[in-house]
């Protein structure tokens, strides 16, 4: 629940997993011995050698864009080698992926790890990435809706079926359900003016890079009763938290309930000592 100051706020790591940094199972295990609560991988399944969409973040696009195993097979190493940690996207590019296959995925992941899963969504940046897909850039918002709804009916009807303008699908029969009721919690990554909408329809959480800019608690509490719900029951995760105590608790205030702290992507003689430093940050904030 949002507004709880730092009582109950849960703290975790980002980190995009490659095949010349750390491997996923290595990290998973570091951040659970920590005592952190979640890991996040995120997802870009190519770049585009002739990319013409610029790096929202500036300059040249890094390497690990290119370089990064697929989330899904990445947390699966990691549900087998920890108990507690909760595992997420962070996030997945729902636009890229055909529903019925990744709520079987999704459904899995659930499963194997005995319902750890955090799912964590958006539309992405990379216009290439998705037509390389067949997918539709301008469109990109109302499909992800569409194959969330469609997902959340596999994971909770025997006998799913949907029928919308970009998911269309009779009847069918697909298991393992998820071992949460209902499926996995849907976070939206994004920080549009549009995402408050958007969270308030079909999201149980909001995790924006960076937080709250002036007047935003305010839209998402108005759009949230829009919708009759209350903005207490969605979690609000922020994603690549600063890691320092006095902005930790500025932002606790302003409502977030979730940490998330990002590592790079290298060996463990790098991201093992920034883990220890994270952990002893929130050992402050805890204390």
């Amino acid at each position: 629940m949002a507004f709880s100051g730092l009582a109950n706020a849960k703290f975790g790591i980002s980190m995009f997993p490659t095949d010349y940094s750390i491997q996923p199972a290595a990290v998973a295990q570091a951040v659970e011995e920590r005592g952190f609560d979640s890991l996040f991988f995120p997802e870009h399944t190519h770049i585009p050698a002739n990319r013409r969409t610029p790096f929202p973040g500036g300059g040249e696009l890094p390497k690990q864009y290119w370089h990064a195993h697929d989330p899904f097979v990445a947390l699966s190493a990691c549900a087998a080698v920890t108990e507690r940690i909760r595992l997420g996207t962070g996030i997945c590019l729902i636009i890229e992926r055909d529903p019925i296959t990744t709520a079987k995925v999704i459904a899995s992941l659930d499963m194997v790890s005995n319902g750890r899963v955090v799912l964590g969504i958006g539309a992405g940046w990379n216009q290439e990435e998705m037509e390389n897909h067949g997918a539709n850039y301008k469109k990109r918002w109302a499909i992800v809706r569409e194959k969330i709804a469609a997902m959340r009916a596999i994971w909770r009807e025997e006998e799913a079926e949907y029928h919308g303008e970009f998911v269309d699908f009779d009847p069918l029969w697909s298991y393992p359900k998820p071992v949460q009721e209902g499926g996995p919690p849907v976070w939206i990554g994004a920080n549009s003016k549009w995402v408050f909408d958007r969270v308030a329809e079909y999201a149980d959480g909001w995790m924006p890079i960076g937080g709250l800019g002036s007047g935003n608690m305010e839209r998402l509490t108005e759009a949230m009763e829009a919708h009759g719900r209350n903005v207490r029951d969605l979690t609000l995760a922020l994603f690549g938290s600063f890691p320092d105590a006095d902005q930790i608790r500025g932002r606790a205030d302003q409502g977030f309930d979730e940490f998330i702290f990002n590592v790079p992507s290298e060996k463990r003689d790098v991201v093992l000592p920034l883990l220890d430093n994270y952990a002893s940050i929130v050992a402050e904030l805890k204390s």
